[in-house]
């Protein structure tokens, strides 16, 4: 059996799943409550990741800042109209605890679940949050060495990046976690990369962490950079990732690490140890909806392409739903998911859900489903578990004007793929919201003397075509608005009289 190259992962809100949960069985609902069914179902969609998001304890001083800060509360009010303290769990990103949290069941409930989702051939992602901890975290009172510490002057002059807290030592202004770019989540502390003892305590943190999961998405893994940790707080930081990613791979050597990334610092971070990092820029681009741009971006080489993480949405992005059209939305799930990469789905995705779930909060409002969107995602989930977009090679495709004057070839995203026995495949899009036409260039040398039949897997589409044909001068396309094509090619057979069997 052919390893999988290119797995596909889904993000799973579990406070908000849970609450759900909670509501039919009429009584708080753990990580042991998750239905088999469930499970079976994610494992038939063809996942091989399950992410569960904010699985980790959030203390009551972080749900506290979050219920009580007036922005962030405009914000859950937009999500639920009928907002309640009761909604507001804290971000799951303000951790006080690397323990699962009690709610959810424990550490223990997690063990189970992750024994069920292994019995199903699914591996378990969780949360590492390097950057900053909670106001709630031990380490505040035991060591606040740990973090970046400030002055009265600090506090006077950036009052939105620094605050007073209480330690063993007394009173003291330590900084919130930020990145350079924003003020600081107030609901944080920032830790100190630049103290060789912080670096230590992290770096036994991810390794005991790494013990109850299969893999770690890691939140804003670029800031932990020297270069971006010090021009974010002026000091001098000490190497993390290299040193940490090897300490975690010497005692579990197929663990996988993706790195949440921005500023296009996604090689850097692969280069760093880091499996796979989010491909933010195609992600931009497909919205923006420049398609030179899409296209080009699809030109890096293979060993940076084959280690992005590839989305339409995420609990930090608007849903696709909203930010596309439902036609523009289908054809950029078909660009973005049959490229090389991960393929990363997001909890109410495949349903076409609208409303955006804030991490903070526990509860999501009732959403009619899209049956269109759903009846799409159906089918695309089947069109991926086959072996050849799991392992097979990948390329960048060419068109050419289907006439002297006729531009509406540039309108064109395609892909070829070929399996390990020859098998091929064909992906094309025309992502612009007019019709286009265009001659493809296919990258198969073996199509003269054949006729071809191009099966579309997305449709009922079926066309036979003259190899030489296609050999000679590409195949045809006149296609409408945002339409997609994913061709399976295979070979018809002829007797003596060229008659087709």
């Amino acid at each position: 059996m052919n390893q999988i190259k290119y797995p596909s992962l889904y993000q799973i809100n579990t406070r908000v799943w849970l609450t759900e949960l909670s509501q039919n069985l009429g009584r708080p609902a753990t990580l042991d409550d998750i239905p088999d069914s469930e499970l079976d179902h994610l494992a038939n969609l063809g996942i091989d990741w399950i992410w569960f998001l904010s699985v980790w304890t959030t203390g009551e001083k972080a749900r506290k800042i979050s219920a009580e800060s007036p922005e962030w509360r405009h914000e859950f009010e937009q999500t639920l109209p009928d907002l309640s303290d009761k909604d507001i769990g804290g971000s799951g990103f303000a951790i006080a605890d690397y323990q699962v949290n009690p709610n959810l069941g424990g550490d223990a409930a997690l063990k189970r679940l992750r024994e069920k989702l292994k019995s199903r051939g699914l591996k378990l992602m969780l949360d590492f949050v390097p950057n900053h901890m909670g106001p709630d975290h031990p380490w505040i009172t035991s060591h606040p060495e740990y973090f970046v510490s400030g002055t009265e002057v600090n506090l006077a002059q950036t009052p939105q990046n620094y605050t007073r807290v209480k330690s063993s030592k007394g009173e003291l202004i330590l900084a919130y976690g930020r990145d350079p770019y924003f003020s600081g989540w107030a609901d944080t502390v920032q830790l100190d990369y630049s103290n060789p003892a912080t670096v230590n305590a992290m770096m036994k943190e991810l390794v005991r962490i790494s013990g109850h999961c299969d893999g770690l998405r890691c939140d804003m893994a670029m800031l932990m950079l020297p270069d971006v940790f010090e021009r974010t707080w002026g000091r001098k930081a000490k190497s993390f990732w290299p040193e940490s990613i090897k300490a975690v791979r010497d005692k579990h050597p197929q663990f996988c690490f993706l790195a949440e990334v921005y500023w296009d610092m996604e090689w850097t971070l692969q280069q760093l140890g880091f499996d796979y990092a989010y491909d933010k820029r195609l992600y931009d681009r497909l919205r923006e909806g420049h398609v030179p741009f899409i296209r080009g971006h699809f030109h890096a080489a293979m060993d940076y392409q084959n280690k992005l993480a590839r989305f339409i949405e995420n609990h930090d992005e608007p849903r696709a739903a909203v930010t596309f059209g439902t036609d523009q939305h289908k054809s950029a799930a078909v660009i973005t998911y049959l490229s090389p990469g991960m393929r990363f789905f997001h909890q109410g995705q495949l349903e076409g859900r609208t409303k955006r779930i804030s991490p903070h909060l526990i509860r999501a409002p009732h959403e009619p489903l899209n049956a269109e969107l759903q009846t799409f995602y159906a089918s695309l989930l089947n069109v991926l578990k086959v072996t050849l977009l799991r392992s097979g090679v990948w390329k960048l495709l060419w068109c050419a004007p289907a006439w002297e004057g006729n531009g509406s070839y540039d309108s064109f995203i395609a892909f070829g793929w070929r399996g390990h026995e020859g098998e091929k495949l064909v992906v094309v899009v025309n992502y612009k919201p007019h019709s286009s036409q265009c001659y493809l260039q296919l990258p198969f040398t073996d199509l003269s003397g054949s006729i071809w039949t191009l099966q579309d897997l997305l449709s009922e589409a079926s066309y036979d075509r003259d190899g030489d044909d296609l050999h000679e001068g590409g195949l045809y396309l006149d296609m409408k608005p945002w339409q997609y094509h994913v061709f399976e090619m295979k070979k018809l057979t002829v007797d003596a009289k060229g008659i087709l069997l």
